[in-house]
């Protein structure tokens, strides 16, 4: 940093300039040449990079595609004007000698403003990462879905709180106050504030656990343990679901975290498994044919795929066909639409052949003892 040393060399190496005022005595013009030639210097320079050399750089970024160096350009021409006229006045202050509480005041003020303008650049460049790797969709569409949105705000919001901290404490170090004790305070009561809130705390990494992993967003379908819904808002402690009965259902993030979670809207088809049961009176012949009739009814049925269909067990009141099909949609309404296409033409093939539908019945037999 630019200091009454480096100001001292550079008014040694200038000419001596003494002239006698009325008043004020023989006063050496060095150092108010030296001070005024600091600060036109810098500010030249600083018009400089503002005015030729950042237009250079922003024309070659608008030729690339990449975002970072229009972040990088964004940065730079973000630092405010009056920053640089600070910045050169304040090396201009150094060839003078000031008293002690006007000096930290004056140095103050300038590292505050270098903290706080180094805070948004910082900021910028972490609205790139944001925007790169939290607001992208799962699909890698570029597509931002409501949850990430709500972690981005949180995480510039954590990262501006911490920025601040650690500036806070960079310019009082160097105002020369002692922060030993202030830091072991903050962590003693940091430590205090966490066993406090601990369930908070563990919702709110939970929270961030479920933003980066995205085991489900929101609109989607999950079922948890004996409830299930759709995903409404992702929050810093509770998930909302709506449930089919139309109630909300509040669920704690860290909960999420630990169970299970069946997650439908992430299902690409259906595969059902039942079972069709004929009659013991059915002959052996319509018997063998059933497989048959199954496999016609699928090849015109659009939507569906049958998997496998075989005879697979004796029933206490039926012969028990499994079937095993296919539905090519993760949408339950065109599951049931399937379901009942398949169920009315497997009525109306069973009715043509003479099979009949098993349902349960008991065959009572009496004997006469003499």
């Amino acid at each position: 940093m630019f200091d009454q040393l480096s100001a001292s060399t550079i008014t040694a190496l200038l000419p001596e300039i003494t002239y006698l005022v009325p008043y004020f005595g023989v006063i050496d013009f060095r150092i108010y040449l030296a001070a005024f030639g600091t600060f036109a210097i810098l500010t030249g320079l600083f018009w400089v990079l503002r005015i030729v050399v950042l237009v250079r750089v922003k024309a070659l970024a608008k030729k690339t595609q990449g975002l970072l160096d229009d972040t990088v350009v964004e940065a730079v021409e973000g630092i405010r004007a009056w920053v640089f006229t600070l910045v050169s006045a304040y090396a201009a202050l150094q060839f003078f000698s000031m008293p002690e509480t006007l000096d930290k005041i004056i140095t103050g003020i300038f590292l505050f403003t270098l903290v706080w303008q180094a805070i948004k650049i910082a900021t910028k460049f972490l609205n790139y990462s944001i925007t790169h790797f939290l607001r992208k969709g799962e699909d890698s569409t570029g597509a931002l879905d409501p949850n990430t949105v709500t972690a981005s705000h949180m995480v510039t919001l954590i990262a501006r709180i911490v920025f601040w901290s650690l500036g806070t404490l960079f310019v009082l170090s160097n105002l020369g106050i002692e922060i030993t004790s202030l830091i072991a305070g903050l962590g003693v009561g940091g430590i205090a504030i966490a066993f406090a809130l601990q369930g908070v705390l563990g919702d709110l990494f939970a929270s961030f656990s479920l933003y980066f992993d995205k085991p489900f967003r929101i609109g989607d379908f999950i079922v948890i343990g004996n409830d299930s819904g759709v995903v409404e808002k992702i929050g810093i402690k509770s998930t909302r679901i709506r449930t089919l009965q139309g109630e909300e259902l509040v669920v704690s993030n860290n909960e999420l975290t630990s169970t299970r979670v069946q997650n439908f809207k992430k299902m690409q088809e259906r595969r059902i498994v039942t079972n069709i049961g004929v009659t013991y009176e059915t002959p052996q012949e319509l018997v063998k044919q059933i497989p048959g009739i199954i496999e016609k009814i699928f090849a015109a049925l659009d939507g569906g795929r049958l998997d496998r269909v075989h005879f697979t067990s004796f029933g206490d009141s039926a012969l028990v066909f499994e079937l095993v099909y296919h539905v090519e949609s993760s949408d339950y309404a065109d599951y049931l639409d399937i379901q009942q296409l398949f169920n009315f033409d497997l009525l109306a093939k069973f009715a043509e052949s003479g099979i009949d539908f098993a349902y349960p019945t008991q065959t009572i037999y009496n004997k006469k003892i003499d």
